[in-house]
């Protein structure tokens, strides 16, 4: 990495960063869906739809038709009410024929573009962003969204369609919980959430999603096969799905990461079952796609991941922080071991003293994979991390730090997640982190350089993106991703919520 990296970036003036705040507030708007959009939120580029059909929208088993139908004619016209078809979703999903949108009673922020639904972990920085603009009621509806979802759903979801019930994403819910709480004080609506958010908790704690033999937690989405979405919407100009681009990337590159036997059937020419488990795990994980765990992630679900488990410490923190505000001094002793458990074995499994680095765990190879990713510098966000680790990890800053922020690999595989991208989500944790551990001005030359990338554009385009090359400092990113989908879209929820974030951080 060039040293000018780790220059001083100059500080933005209000001239430059009042256009952004009030081009983010006004898309809080643009970006909400409630009963009145719902015909919206149900059109969905991501799945095939035949002009002029109704579009699917499924309630749960638990839900009164007739209290939703009711509640859906009241707020929409007839002529759109018209081309809703209300749908109870069957017992076994493998009865759905046409996926659709799921039901939500209220409203919620979508993060834009291709994504027109609510999603898992965006759905954090979001609220993040909700509460800096003083759009306190919208952050709790979407809490409130996501207690509904476990509740009628099984879990948190990757997102409120079909074809996702079967995954989740990684777990911010007690985050999002305890930052409502912190603008409302309200006891009694923290004491009826608690025992949702301990239900999604043991989503991650039983098997397959926890591995026993180290008591850590992986990514492992359930269900068979291709993911739907992908191969209606991940098509390149060819015509050519995702899995269709994976296909011919096994059949002419040497593998060394795993045994690419198990993934792809070179005599039939055809991707495995595991391949799909790995694939829609990959996806439950949020970073679709990297090589983090081998090309296309096919490997993830035999990987304890850093962020994952991250996470979890910082759930059963929050989750022993609420009893103990709710006065129940055993529980959160309790939840309290449970992080310090975690916290132990996070550094026997994930922190490589040699290499002074977070890695993800292989439980097959029982080895740390040496993929340099920016989840490392999660635990020193959770408080995880020592002093020394901490010194550690900011050594790493030279490889890891570009002109327009944190790169999220040392890698380029022409995959979305690695280099030479950056996402708003990482470069929060690792400035929060940075500041926690006492690396301010790490922390705020970071802050600076990804928020000034992002004005940079901002001014040039117009709009605020998911993603950016943080070495290019562009947004212009669609020639350089060869897997997956390749567009840039606009919107963006997360870099919404994140830009206000770090604008407080170097304001402060």
């Amino acid at each position: 990495m060039a040293h000018t990296a780790l220059l001083p970036v100059l500080p933005l003036s209000p001239e430059q960063v009042n256009p952004v705040r009030s081009y983010i507030r006004a898309h809080w708007h643009t970006l909400s869906r409630s009963l009145e959009h719902i015909l919206e939120a149900a059109r969905d580029e991501k799945v095939e739809h035949i002009p002029g059909k109704r579009w699917p929208v499924y309630i749960s088993a638990q839900e009164s038709l007739a209290a939703v139908e009711g509640a859906l004619r009241a707020a929409l016209d007839p002529e759109e009410y018209a081309q809703i078809d209300l749908r109870v979703l069957p017992p076994d999903l493998s009865q759905i024929e046409e996926h659709g949108l799921l039901y939500l009673p209220h409203d919620y922020v979508v993060p834009g573009g291709r994504f027109n639904e609510m999603y898992g972990w965006d759905s954090y920085f979001i609220v993040l962003g909700l509460l800096r603009d003083g759009q306190l009621p919208m952050a709790k509806s979407m809490v409130d969204q996501f207690i509904y979802q476990v509740h009628h759903y099984g879990t948190v979801l990757n997102a409120n369609r079909t074809y996702m019930l079967e995954r989740s994403q990684p777990p911010v819910l007690s985050l999002m919980v305890m930052a409502v709480f912190a603008q409302t004080q309200d006891i009694s609506w923290l004491e009826a959430v608690l025992p949702v958010v301990e239900r999604y908790y043991y989503y991650w704690m039983v098997p397959p999603h926890f591995h026993a033999a180290t008591g850590l937690s992986r990514y492992h989405a359930l269900g068979k096969g291709p993911a739907p979405e992908v191969i209606a919407s991940e098509r390149d100009e060819g015509g050519r799905t995702h899995y269709d681009r994976v296909r011919e990337y096994f059949r002419d590159h040497p593998v060394s990461d795993y045994d690419v036997s198990l993934f792809y059937d070179a005599e039939a020419d055809q991707l495995t079952d595991l391949f799909y488990q790995g694939d829609r795990s990959m996806r439950e994980s949020g970073f679709d796609i990297t090589n983090r765990f081998g090309p296309f992630s096919a490997d993830v679900i035999h990987h304890l991941p850093v962020c994952l488990n991250v996470l979890l410490y910082q759930m059963e923190r929050d989750i022993a922080q609420i009893h103990q505000l709710l006065g129940h001094p055993s529980s959160a002793d309790l939840w309290q071991a449970r992080s310090e458990t975690r916290h132990g074995l996070i550094d026997h499994y994930l922190w490589d003293e040699t290499e002074g680095f977070y890695f993800d765990y292989n439980v097959t190879t029982h080895q740390r994979r040496g993929y340099k990713f920016a989840t490392a510098f999660m635990p020193l966000w959770a408080g995880i991390a020592s002093e020394h680790q901490g010194q550690r990890l900011v050594a790493h800053l030279d490889q890891m730090e570009a002109p327009g922020g944190l790169l999220t690999s040392t890698h380029v595989s022409g995959n979305q997640w690695d280099a030479p991208f950056g996402w708003a989500p990482l470069q929060l944790f690792a400035v929060q982190g940075l500041m926690r551990s006492g690396h301010e001005t790490a922390a705020r030359r970071i802050a600076s350089k990804f928020l000034t990338m992002v004005v940079q554009e901002f001014e040039r385009t117009g709009t605020l993106v998911e993603k950016y090359d943080v070495k290019r400092c562009s947004s212009q990113v669609s020639d350089e991703i060869h897997f997956g989908y390749s567009s840039n879209e606009v919107g963006f929820g997360w870099t919404n919520g994140v830009v206000l974030e770090l604008l407080d951080i170097v304001d402060g």
